[in-house]
């Protein structure tokens, strides 16, 4: 059985992996002969916006069945979809990771990080202290409303296309096409790449 998770003195997370999610996770190892390819995005606008993010790289990296393989540039962005200048800019960040993780699955401890750092859902596009969002898992495409695989608003969103460009110009989001023409048809205003920031990639 999976070792349960452990919180260290560095664990930024303040709750355990729940036991289902522990029981998905043995399940997965034992069924699938190799993990899956997932994107998964990453935005802060409350707090210690750079600490919040790499908290949330770290404990992720630390679930079990799962492995971050790539962490991008961070972008400063303005927020999506409210008035300019009524909410403070995000940072946001993407990963790439393998995981023998389902999609459910990996939904839950996003949620779970994402309840960790605080995260309240009391408004729409309202501020946040965490957003985790998964992007794409593997080629799944899916209208479940529980999880709509992949994302049904990454292919518009610059903050989610330009860094998950940076670390895979070939990418592919399943059912949109390659990531790099996407990217070419949204604007880049109000992203902003912050060249004097960085995310570490676990050891």
């Amino acid at each position: 059985m999976t070792a349960p998770f452990l919180k260290g003195p560095s664990d930024p997370t303040v709750q355990p992996v729940p036991a289902s999610v522990v029981d998905k996770v043995d399940a997965a190892d034992t069924t699938l002969s190799n993990p899956k390819w997932a994107v998964v995005a990453l935005g802060s606008n409350l707090g210690n916006r750079l600490e919040t993010l790499q908290g949330a790289v770290d404990a992720l990296e630390d679930t079990p069945g799962l492995r971050i393989k790539a962490v991008s540039p961070v972008y400063e962005t303005e927020p999506w979809g409210v008035e300019p200048g009524s909410q403070p800019a995000y940072f946001n960040a993407v990963v790439v990771l393998k995981t023998t993780l389902p999609p459910s699955s990996l939904l839950e401890r996003a949620h779970a990080v994402e309840e960790a750092f605080h995260r309240v859902r009391d408004e729409h596009w309202g501020p946040r202290t965490l957003d985790v969002d998964i992007v794409s898992y593997a080629d799944v495409v899916s209208d479940d409303p529980q999880l709509t695989l992949p994302h049904p608003r990454a292919h518009e969103r610059a903050f989610v296309l330009a860094p998950w460009h940076d670390l895979d110009p070939e990418a592919q989001l399943p059912g949109r096409g390659p990531v790099a023409g996407l990217l070419d048809a949204v604007t880049r205003d109000g992203v902003t790449p912050r060249k004097d920031l960085e995310l570490r990639l676990p050891e």
